[in-house]
């Protein structure tokens, strides 16, 4: 072979072009770094879901995808530097990182850094902040992976669904952390759900995610308050929106997934703080049950819980008329006969794949709607059982509760009160 020999960054390049058309490419804004085909990540929140992800993206990139990480940002800048000396040395992430140490920031405010120096940013803080990021993020025109869920109230979904709009009229990529939706078994057997084929029209659900007491972290010497509960933010509404949101999310999003993404229209919750009673479990509930009720007559159960001694179970049953699904991750029953996805990707790698793929055909994926609507029926659910009240789909989404501190600070915060049914008013 006689001649000039083409890099194998300009071949990527040239390739996905050839495929895609230039126009393509350039409907994705902030796809890449200006002049090259790299596309600098950033990563907003620090901790084992940050650099996981983080990891997540560099694997899914491979050696199809110029992907970098470039920056890090955290409240806590111990956890930042924690953060950026474990991602250079991980295996996986290898000369992917770029992160020098300009480039590493802190405080409430480094989210505004992070997003300013990349081309798309992991957004894996603690819930609360996620519409305050979404927000920023969206504004900037920067490419997104988010964690679920995407808030913990009603007001931080309106702002995310304002995102959603303004991020589809920039053409942004935005793909969320439920990573159900990424996973060949879960996609398979849904569409065999779907079409009828597997146990005829869908009726109802039962959805579950009962597991064993959760982590929970004492305060340490020198602590104020504002620290302390984003040390141990599982436990507080602000941060978290309690497990049935921060967690159960993934099961009530399968169960819209079978309904064909409807939203429910009312809900009636009921829960409590009976076991778990220690301060540091904050506003926690233990345990939630919740009867969810579609325009079309049709309901989903919900239960969660943590509690250890307890049966355990996180799955969701689809029912329909010729039978039973029974799904969970890596295992498919599909009224007595079991799926079987051959070569099935691990999904926390596949939906950046799903992410990046998007980006580099000009088609991106844009899943933030999809996954308020999700997080909104968690948190429908959940002001019902804190309340002991009925709520409509409109109710929660109009809901005036902002839990998002006013002036986000160092220092004291409001004291804690456990939400009480027939006494917790949030109208």
């Amino acid at each position: 072979m006689t001649g000039p020999q083409p890099s194998r960054r300009n071949f990527l390049r040239n390739s996905a072009v050839a495929a895609v058309g230039t126009a393509s490419l350039a409907a994705v804004p902030n796809a890449f770094a200006a002049g090259t085909d790299s596309i600098r990540v950033g990563v907003i929140g620090c901790g084992g879901r940050g650099t996981g992800a983080a990891e997540n993206i560099c694997e899914a990139a491979g050696q199809d995808h110029n992907v970098t990480i470039h920056a890090l940002g955290d409240v806590f800048e111990g956890q930042a530097n924690l953060a950026a000396d474990r991602l250079s040395k991980n295996s996986k992430v290898g000369e992917k990182f770029d992160v020098s140490p300009d480039r590493v920031f802190a405080g409430f405010d480094a989210y505004k850094d992070v997003i300013e120096a990349c081309d798309l940013v992991i957004l894996a803080t603690p819930p609360g902040f996620r519409p305050l990021h979404i927000e920023a993020a969206v504004k900037a025109g920067k490419n997104i992976f988010t964690e679920k869920p995407v808030a913990v109230d009603g007001t931080g979904i309106r702002k995310v669904l304002a995102a959603a709009e303004e991020a589809k009229k920039k053409g942004l990529a935005i793909v969320a952390g439920t990573q159900r939706r990424h996973q060949t078994g879960y996609i398979e057997s849904m569409e065999k759900i779907r079409s009828g084929e597997a146990i005829g029209d869908v009726i109802t659900a039962r959805v579950f995610w009962n597991q064993g007491n959760i982590w929970v972290r004492p305060r340490q010497p020198g602590m104020d308050d504002m620290a302390y509960q984003l040390h141990n933010w599982y436990h507080f509404l602000w941060l978290c929106g309690d497990h049935i949101v921060e967690q159960h999310v993934h099961n009530l999003d399968v169960a819209r997934w079978a309904f064909g993404d409807m939203v429910p229209s009312s809900c009636v919750g009921m829960g409590g703080q009976q076991v778990n009673t220690d301060p540091g479990f904050g506003q926690s509930y233990d345990h939630f049950a919740v009867d969810y009720a579609f325009e079309d007559g049709r309901h989903v159960m919900s239960m969660c819980r943590q509690i250890d001694g307890c049966a355990k179970d996180v799955s969701e049953y689809i029912v329909g008329h010729k039978g039973t699904a029974h799904l969970m991750p890596g295992n498919y029953n599909l009224a007595g006969q079991r799926l079987r996805a051959r070569g099935e990707v691990n999904p926390y790698v596949n939906e950046h794949i799903n992410l990046l793929k998007s980006i580099a055909e000009g088609q991106p994926l844009n899943e933030l709607e999809r996954v308020a609507h999700s997080t909104l029926m968690a948190i429908m659910g959940r002001d019902s059982a804190y309340t002991g009240k009925e709520l409509t789909w409109d109710e929660a989404l109009n809901s005036p509760l902002d839990t998002f501190p006013t002036n986000l600070e160092w220092g004291p915060r409001p004291e804690i009160i456990v939400p009480k049914p027939g006494i917790t008013n949030y109208a």
